[in-house]
């Protein structure tokens, strides 16, 4: 007889507690496709039911006013937790996502460093005292806003929920968390240990569901007034659609087909190793991917052959192996979408160097693996140079000039992330400035800083995550004049 799975329940107002209908979502690890965990599947009444919640949590004044201080050790408390229980909270991560374990204990730790940081900046944000005139003096305040309905995806659960939450609480608002109906378990975990560090219950709930019932509820729901949300480009636009009727705020974090530029004076040994994880990280599964490489003419065919070796070394595998470099993707389905693409480039005459293959033999059979394709002889009209593809696919191409490496760049509808290399620092900038897009990375492949804003331009999306710059999108201004007599 096979041993039941665990039970996840809704995190609402401190409790966990089954749907209303009854009804759950079997969650899968995608190394194995077998079920880890039924979780409770949230209707619209129990996002109304944490809606309410939240804002009478917010309306009674505890939270909200609080001492930004006070907040702020909360909130240094919930990073100490996240890092006792790190490698439990990995384990989930890999187990539910299909990260390669080292990757998921380096996701941990960002999510400490995030609740770190924000305890940290909430104390230093203040308003102005601004005179205006010879008859008075007008103060500004920064006030928190209210219900945040905060929508995360499911490629970076955990670490993307922190984002969010954290300058979410350090402003005092309140939160309802929706994530990814095929990974909540982590987000799960971490309402539970804010409420281990003292987070008054419902000021934080998760209610994992479908989109378009849990998802769509939130963003209409008429006492949210702050939504923040990751995910495709197709999505975002019907969340700021449906949030329009009601004036709410928006941030939009959303897809993206990012360039990595490789100049001729490149240190090719760091660039093809950091290229080569800027593309295959998490399976090709992030926003930031660097899946349109444009290499300068003269190192070209030295980069493509130095680059392929290393994508045909690259260990795919089971994520809890210390040694994978790759895991799966993040189910059948996702699959099934990459190997379209796969595909669509076969018949539209690009040339497959290598993977792009589905094993048929062995542990890997069992779940959603899909070996590192390189695509060269490629044309900015074909769909795999033009979609995002989200799995592990990238394009490699020649350029002439800085003229064309900045027209091939700029030649998509997405502008979040990127990256050059080169030595000489003049160029850099000057290409690092002339690119549209809200990151860039030189000599690198990070986007990601707790300290900076993370965010895109034209379809990538609208405002910033991390940085100081968070807490004001979680904050509204007030201005106060005061007379002189």
């Amino acid at each position: 007889m096979n041993n039941p799975v665990p039970f996840e329940g809704l995190a609402i107002g401190g409790k966990r507690t089954a749907s209303s209908d009854g009804k759950t979502t079997t969650v899968y690890n995608p190394a194995t496709g077998a079920p880890i965990a039924e979780v409770a599947a949230a209707t619209a009444d129990d996002v109304d039911r944490a809606v309410c919640i939240a804002h009478e949590r917010f309306s009674a004044g505890r939270w909200k006013e609080m001492r930004s201080r006070e907040r702020g050790q909360l909130l240094q408390r919930i990073a100490n937790l996240v890092r006792e229980r790190a490698e439990t909270l990995a384990q989930i991560e890999s187990q539910n996502g299909g990260k390669p374990i080292s990757a998921a204990r380096g996701e941990i730790a960002s999510v400490a460093n995030t609740f770190e940081y924000y305890a940290g900046a909430v104390n230093k944000f203040f308003g102005q005292t601004i005179p205006v005139n010879a008859n008075g003096t007008s103060l500004t305040f920064r006030e928190p806003l209210g219900v945040c309905a905060l929508i995360v995806p499911w490629n970076f659960p955990l670490v993307i929920s922190a984002w969010k939450i954290a300058p979410a609480l350090a402003m005092g608002n309140t939160v309802v968390l929706k994530p990814a109906s095929v990974t909540p378990l982590s987000a799960l975990a971490l309402a539970d240990l804010a409420l281990e560090a003292g987070l008054p219950e419902g000021v934080l709930n998760v209610v994992p569901g479908a989109g378009s019932s849990v998802g769509s509820t939130l963003v209409t729901h008429p006492l949210v007034r702050k939504i923040s949300f990751t995910g495709s480009t197709a999505v975002g636009t019907q969340v700021m659609k449906q949030a329009a009727d009601g004036i709410k705020r928006v941030s939009l974090e959303l897809g993206g087909k990012s360039a990595n530029i490789v100049f001729a004076d490149a240190d090719l040994d760091t660039c093809v190793e950091s290229s080569i994880f800027a593309v295959y990280d998490n399976a090709g599964q992030d926003c930031c991917s660097r899946s349109r490489i444009f290499v300068e003419r003269p190192i070209y065919d030295e980069f493509v052959e130095r680059f392929t070796a290393r994508a045909k070394t690259l260990k795919v595998g089971d994520p809890a192996d210390e040694a994978t470099e790759m895991g799966p993707l993040i189910t059948p389905q996702q699959r099934e979408n990459v190997l379209g693409y796969i595909r669509s480039g076969d018949e539209e005459g690009a040339t497959r160097l290598c993977g792009g293959e589905v094993p048929t033999d062995g542990p890997l059979a069992r779940g959603n693996f899909l070996t590192p394709a390189v695509y060269v002889d490629v044309r900015t009209d074909m769909r795999i140079m033009r979609e995002e593809i989200f799995g592990p696919v990238v394009c490699i191409m020649p350029f002439d000039g800085e003229d064309e490496a900045i027209r091939l760049a700029n030649d998509t509808p997405y502008g979040l992330s990127g990256s050059l290399w080169t030595r000489d620092i003049g160029r850099a900038l000057r290409v690092a400035r002339a690119i549209e897009t809200g990151m860039l990375s030189i000599n690198s492949s990070s986007s990601v800083h707790i300290e900076a804003p993370f965010g895109g331009v034209k379809q990538s999306g609208i405002g910033r995550e991390q940085g100081m710059v968070a807490l004001e999108h979680y904050s509204e201004y007030k201005s106060v004049f005061i007379a002189n007599d």
